[in-house]
């Protein structure tokens, strides 16, 4: 089979790690007879550097096309980087939300497994991991925290600041019933096992 995938390499350790990615997946592609046919697309402060902006409709119609995006970490080091002396809307992560709107990827999905192996390294006490654990943490990504309302004005002669966080029925439902699913094909999967 072939795949378009658009590679958004990022930046600081993002274009090493996604280096590697590739040579996994063209790996992958070798051993099951898959060709990855991969279009690179900047976004954060590579993109500012190059188009002033963190993402350019361009990159996000690349990502909108493809089968699939891999993508790199995006920003720099906050309070000691140009890309941060711009308004918000223009920073490197701005470009992050933007894509994730424009991909409609509403949550992260996050496996966590712990390895009978690796159970000495675990952070966790003993007594809480027992046999070990197995989960999925599900991570919104385009609710409120990201795109509330801000402002900051004065009531009864204090500055108050707000940063609103609004959820309605739907934006939970949506990721519930997604991580319903995940787990019915994860349990699903364990008892085949």
């Amino acid at each position: 089979m072939n795949y378009n995938i658009a590679v958004i390499p990022g930046d600081g350790i993002g274009p090493e790690i996604i280096g590697e990615a590739r040579k996994i997946l063209d790996k992958v592609g070798a051993v099951y007879h898959h060709l990855f046919d991969y279009t690179e697309v900047l976004m954060g402060g590579i993109s500012i550097d190059t188009y002033g902006v963190p993402l350019t409709d361009e990159a996000l119609e690349t990502a909108k096309k493809s089968d699939s995006v891999l993508l790199g970490a995006v920003g720099g080091n906050v309070g000691n980087s140009k890309w941060y002396d711009v308004a918000p809307n223009l920073r490197p992560e701005a470009g992050l939300l933007a894509i994730r709107k424009g991909l409609n990827l509403f949550a992260n999905i996050r496996p966590a497994y712990l390895y009978k192996e690796l159970a000495d390294a675990c952070p966790l006490k003993k007594e809480i991991i027992g046999d070990g654990f197995d989960m999925v943490i599900m991570r919104e990504l385009t609710g409120g925290l990201y795109f509330g309302e801000r402002y900051t004005k004065e009531v009864d002669g204090v500055m108050t600041a707000v940063d609103t966080l609004t959820y309605n029925e739907n934006e939970i439902r949506r990721i519930a019933v997604k991580a319903f699913d995940i787990a019915m094909k994860r349990k699903a999967g364990h008892q085949r096992r």
